[in-house]
């Protein structure tokens, strides 16, 4: 797994919950819980990219390695872009994997499943998903649905990706995972796009991608890891981890 690098974009700043990657959870800062199940999946070296000397300060202390980046990026993606004149200047990495700091019940095993689809050349972005198994989250606009086509039991082409119900009619609905792993060519020629059309509707950036002519493949997991965007979800991850610990 020499070819891939996994990047961790974390910022201070966030609207619903201001500095959460220092956030404690079960005695850990939320960024060092991400940082170990990362870096748990075995599938390339791990660094994380931010805009804060407390973030990288206490990656460094829990023995991670961090960049420092601006605080001015639109996306996480930006600011990885950014990190790889730093971590990656010749290039090397032929796989770029983006890891969302705010997923600490994130299972390592299913990080490595984003590889997965990689294996098919024709695939420039890989992602995950899990399919939908509370009925509340099939109409909640804050549940990200992957609509695709079965390529085999585990995986699925992407065809659009929303926050309405869809598809409609009998069968599964699939909540997509914030994960991604680029080909490095890929990943070069996204954050070269301008933002498009349904991107900006549907505030999603990974329609980007599809927009472009890019295809994306889905490995579907067991399970969504807990996201912490607000104070409830906080609470949440700190009794699910506490009862772990």
């Amino acid at each position: 797994m020499n070819d891939v690098l996994i990047v961790i974009p974390a910022r201070m700043a966030s609207t619903r919950l201001p500095g959460k990657p220092l956030a404690d959870i079960a005695g850990w800062p939320m960024i060092v819980h991400v940082l170990r199940r990362v870096e748990a999946a075995a599938i390339g070296p791990v660094v994380v990219a931010t805009d804060s000397r407390e973030i990288e300060a206490v990656v460094r202390a829990a023995g991670g390695r961090a960049v420092m980046t601006r605080s001015d990026h639109g996306s996480g993606t930006d600011r990885i872009a950014e990190a790889l004149g730093e971590i990656d200047p010749a290039g090397r990495a032929a796989i770029i994997v983006n890891v969302q700091a705010d997923v600490p019940t994130l299972n390592p095993a299913d990080l490595a499943a984003t590889l997965t689809p990689l294996a098919d050349p024709s695939v420039d972005i890989a992602t995950l998903a899990a399919e939908i198994v509370h009925a509340k989250e099939r109409d909640d606009p804050s549940v990200v649905k992957v609509v695709g086509t079965p390529v085999s039991a585990a995986r699925l082409r992407a065809l659009y990706f929303t926050r309405a119900t869809a598809p409609s009619g009998p069968g599964p609905l699939y909540h997509h995972i914030g994960l991604y792993a680029f080909r490095r060519a890929a990943f070069e020629r996204f954050v070269a796009l301008p933002p498009s059309l349904l991107e900006q509707r549907e505030r999603l950036e990974q329609l980007r991608a599809l927009e472009a002519g890019m295809r994306i493949d889905v490995a579907i997991v067991d399970g969504e890891p807990l996201t912490v965007d607000t104070p409830e979800d906080l609470a949440r991850a700190r009794a699910v981890l506490t009862s772990r610990s």
